[in-house]
């Protein structure tokens, strides 16, 4: 058996990650369906140590001591992309969408309740196969999966990251089709691109390629690197606003403790964050960096999810099939259904709408990034949807995180 300190596991992760990029570059199964690739490389190891240990070898024992830290530095640069600025630009829609999703949020974790107790299994269970995974992605499921351990569920780290691939795979399988469906029924006037600020704007999406990059800087304008020093500050402050929202965070966090609230490690940090962006947005004292906090925060989320997967047990989740496939076709089925009605109806009952269905369908049954590719399959067929690339990752990514959590966060303090 190999025990690898601190640094070593890091390393070891560091390569793990490099060839899930690799696996989904060659493989092109796992590109089309926006498999994570920190998740191909964990899980790979993860598989590898299970094929070891049913011979009786123990391969690694690894020091994670850096996985807590990393999950909450990337939920910090969650909150730094709370900007009430970008919500008022998307005005009504924006707000409609974002309803729309919280109350299928919870309505996640109904039904994964409902589906649960049949089986004889804890409440919590459906709730960790509902919003934690399905809305929240892999990186909230095992960032709560302490949480839901410690009330009862065993094996939550393996079940959340079972339920959030089976989720992506779904998301990526079934969002076209509604859409095209609604599209080809419905036969919506394709809009126009009416106005032009939408049209030009690009959200960028922490933690996953599959976000519409920000426009690069015209040829000529980028800061000549003459002086070191000052081409390093930027960076250092957007450096140090991170750690102070992580410090600050912190205190945050054990005041809700201290209260009796169950909430994740991450989410005092989160607030914080929310304000410090806030501020900087009505000042400018600050001078954040929106572009280089969600890189550091995709690179925080990589690490942290190859090293929370290369510790998974999959040897618990064998008995656990048959309920997690059942809660993930009923999650599958409803899904579609909210996607058909009410958001095409509510968001305008026309080809955008059509498209922010699509969306829909893929950040809440898997991430940001399948919201993403379906949407940029239907528009190269279709046409062009900038009101649906501006609503849809606004809400998939920046705002819904904040209420899945306190969502979870309610669920978890009344069934524990």
């Amino acid at each position: 058996m190999f025990e690898l300190d601190l640094i070593h596991t890091l390393a070891f992760g560091g390569v793990a990650l490099l060839v899930g990029y690799a696996l989904c570059h060659w493989i092109p199964i796992l590109g089309r369906y926006n498999i994570p690739p920190p998740v191909v490389g964990g899980l790979l190891v993860a598989l590898a140590i299970l094929i070891a240990r049913n011979q009786g070898v123990t391969l690694f024992k690894f020091d994670t001591a850096l996985q807590s830290p990393l999950m909450i530095a990337f939920f910090t640069t969650i909150g730094f992309a709370a900007s009430l600025s970008l919500l008022r630009v998307g005005g009504p829609q924006v707000i409609r969408f974002f309803i729309i999703a919280v109350i299928f949020a919870v309505l996640q974790n109904v039904i994964g309740i409902l589906v649960a107790l049949p089986f004889g299994l804890h409440p919590l269970f459906g709730v960790l196969a509902g919003s934690v995974t399905l809305t929240g992605g892999p990186a909230t499921g095992l960032a709560f999966a302490p949480l839901f351990e410690q009330a009862g569920v065993p094996a939550a780290s393996s079940i959340a990251i079972a339920v959030a691939m089976g989720g992506i795979v779904l998301g990526g399988i079934i969002g076209g089709p509604v859409s095209t469906f609604l599209i080809e029924r419905n036969r919506p006037r394709t809009t126009p691109p009416r106005d032009a600020a939408l049209q030009e704007t690009r959200v960028a999406i922490p933690g996953t390629p599959a976000g519409e990059p920000q426009p690069n800087p015209a040829p000529g304008s980028e800061p000549a690197f003459e002086d070191e020093d000052a081409s390093v500050l930027p960076i250092m402050k957007n450096l140090v606003a991170i750690l102070v929202a992580m410090w600050a965070g912190a205190w945050v966090s054990r005041g809700f403790a201290a209260l009796g609230l169950t909430l994740p490690a991450y989410i005092g940090a989160m607030l914080i964050a929310a304000i410090l962006r806030n501020i900087d947005d009505a000042t400018g004292w600050f001078g954040l960096s929106i572009r280089f906090i969600n890189q550091f925060g995709a690179v925080c989320l990589s690490l942290f999810l190859v090293l929370a997967l290369m510790t998974l047990k999959l040897w618990e989740l064998a008995a656990l099939a048959l309920p997690l496939i059942t809660i993930l076709f009923a999650q599958m089925i409803c899904v579609a259904l909210i996607a058909a009605w009410p958001v095409f109806p509510l968001m305008g009952r026309d080809y955008e709408s059509a498209v922010m269905s699509g969306g829909f369908i893929g950040f809440m049954l898997g991430t940001a990034a399948n919201a993403m590719a379906v949407m940029r399959t239907l528009v190269e067929r279709y046409g062009p949807a900038p009101r649906a690339f501006f609503v849809a990752p606004m809400v998939g990514v920046f705002f819904i995180d904040f209420a899945n959590a306190l969502i979870i966060t309610v669920f978890l303090n009344v069934f524990a």
